[in-house]
């Protein structure tokens, strides 16, 4: 069993490769909050989802207020590349430990993700500007705009077990987040904000409404064995948006 020191030391240095690419190339442009009687941007209904204060996200730490973008229209499913074993209530010491590598590792602004969930199917607001709001992301650089990037807490490269729990958690918050009237099987259609992804900056193309981090970058993220449950976090979603 690892211990937190034990975790934290083995997965920060690991962390800067796997997710040096994720972010965008500059901070994105901070627009104003949209009002609590905007237009509906979630789709489905809410999971319970733990704040950052519940975590201990340090917000002296967050270099720019949050930005926003427009109901998401896709979902880009990541893993943060932490060692599977850890406990569930270690999570909120790894969250704080991946808050500080992106910011003072990746140089970015606050964490990268808007959600990630652990191997018992918690569900953690990643970064901020309110986890009901499209805050724009910095998971999946050139995608970040009108789309939701939300990280599997752990590995789950080829023969990794992927817990149901964290299948089922990923497909709540694609059901949630989605724009209301989007179709979990669907695809649609993106324009890319930067050459730093597969696509030059103001190519189009084509994604899975929800697809891997790995169908717009060279990488390996979500890992093989989370990749092939894609189709099944589609599946859940698309049942939970029914309800």
């Amino acid at each position: 069993m690892w211990s937190p020191r034990l975790v934290l030391g083995a997965v920060l240095l690991p962390l800067a490769v796997l997710v040096a690419g994720d972010g965008p190339a500059t901070p994105p442009v901070p627009r104003p909050e949209p009002p609590p009687a905007a237009v509906p941007v979630n789709g489905g209904p809410r999971p319970a989802v733990v704040p950052r204060s519940g975590w201990g996200a340090d917000e002296g730490m967050v270099r720019e207020r949050p930005a926003y973008t427009g109901p998401a229209v896709a979902v880009f499913v990541h893993h943060t590349g932490h060692p599977n074993g850890y406990r569930c209530d270690e999570v909120p010491e790894l969250l704080r430990a991946l808050e500080a590598d992106h910011v003072h590792g990746q140089g970015w602004d606050d964490i990268g993700y808007n959600f990630v969930v652990d191997r018992c199917g918690t569900i953690y607001e990643g970064r901020a500007g309110g986890a009901a709001r499209p805050v724009h992301g910095a998971h999946t650089q050139g995608f970040n705009r009108d789309s939701v990037g939300v990280a599997a807490l752990g590995a789950f490269d080829a023969g990794a077990t992927v817990p149901e729990a964290v299948v089922e958690a990923i497909a709540a918050v694609a059901a949630w987040k989605l724009r209301p009237g989007a179709d979990p099987h669907g695809t649609v259609r993106l324009t890319s904000t930067n050459g730093r992804s597969r696509y030059p900056e103001g190519e189009a193309a084509v994604f899975d409404v929800v697809s891997g981090h790995r169908d717009s970058h060279q990488t390996d993220c979500p890992g093989q064995a989370l990749y092939e449950r894609l189709p099944d976090i589609r599946d859940r979603a698309a049942r939970i948006r029914g309800r």
